[in-house]
């Protein structure tokens, strides 16, 4: 298997959102961001499927050295070696894929948040930076196209902390501020056994309304310039803000289940916005 069929195994695999937005690119593009996405879920993948944190502690050191090494010219995995002749086409940096690294580590030291502005710490890591080179790959052309990219992350992360509620805290990993479930009165305990009250829908309402507002101000700072080329990213807020809504709808029923649009309308969403520019 060459490392080009390893990272788009990888891809596919996912079911993610953000294949069906990759289709739509021509083809260096696409290689681009499948290799840069492959990257990013084998790191993910340490922090959420190694138990043992001393051994994902020491897998992520590995993903470290990786990283340095093949900026050096020496990549060994199969997601690097696709990656690598994509980095300077695309202006990919070692700092970016370092500090997605530095996201998922933090998923092994830290498993409650006190505030919004710690939670938003992480997310820049894990969702903001890949925004930023996701961008790049895009094809940017003005400054502020990395501003509409992290406050893009962010919302995007903010979706799939509410989407996966339930099963983080089985994980043993509550997302949510503490200072945000003081507010709403909602106990750890509540989440950890799937207890539903009106209480925990406030504080989710709470949270979706948040979500709602980056993704308005994310789109309002994307140029003109760069909406065309940034149609991959357009297609995911379409996906992302679709899941959303019907996670409301539903009474934010996910401390037992994780809700997800099908496959096929994934791909409509994405099509809609390649063929007519909106969701």
């Amino acid at each position: 298997m060459t490392p080009e069929q390893y990272v788009q195994q990888k891809a596919a695999a996912s079911g993610s959102s953000f294949y069906y937005a990759f289709l739509f690119l021509p083809p260096q593009r696409r290689a681009a961001i499948t290799a840069f996405y492959a990257f990013c879920r084998e790191v993910d993948d340490v922090a959420d499927e190694v138990t043992d944190p001393g051994v994902a502690r020491t897998k992520l050191a590995w993903w470290h050295a990786e990283v340095a090494q093949s900026f050096a010219g020496k990549p060994s995995h199969p997601a690097m070696k696709a990656l690598m002749p994509c980095t300077q086409p695309f202006g990919i940096e070692q700092r970016q894929l370092q500090a997605v690294i530095e996201g998922c580590e933090m998923d092994l030291d830290q498993t409650r948040y006190l505030d919004f502005p710690n939670l938003e710490r992480y997310c820049h890591l894990v969702a903001g930076v890949v925004g930023e080179v996701s961008a790049r790959i895009f094809g940017q052309s003005e400054p502020q196209t990395t501003a509409y990219a992290h406050k893009l992350g962010l919302a995007f992360q903010l979706t799939n902390i509410i989407r996966d509620v339930g099963e983080d805290a089985r994980r043993g990993r509550i997302y949510l501020p503490v200072s945000e479930l003081q507010q709403f009165d909602v106990k750890a305990h509540e989440i950890l056994k799937g207890s539903y009250s009106e209480r925990f829908t406030a504080l989710m309402q709470f949270q979706a309304q948040r979500a709602h507002r980056l993704y308005d101000e994310a789109l309002a700072l994307l140029p003109a310039t760069d909406r065309r080329a940034q149609k991959p990213g357009l297609m995911m807020a379409s996906i992302y803000r679709t899941l959303l809504r019907e996670i409301e709808r539903d009474g934010f029923q996910v401390l037992h289940q994780r809700v997800s649009l099908t496959p096929l309308r994934k791909l409509w969403l994405a099509w809609k916005v390649q063929a007519l520019g909106r969701a």
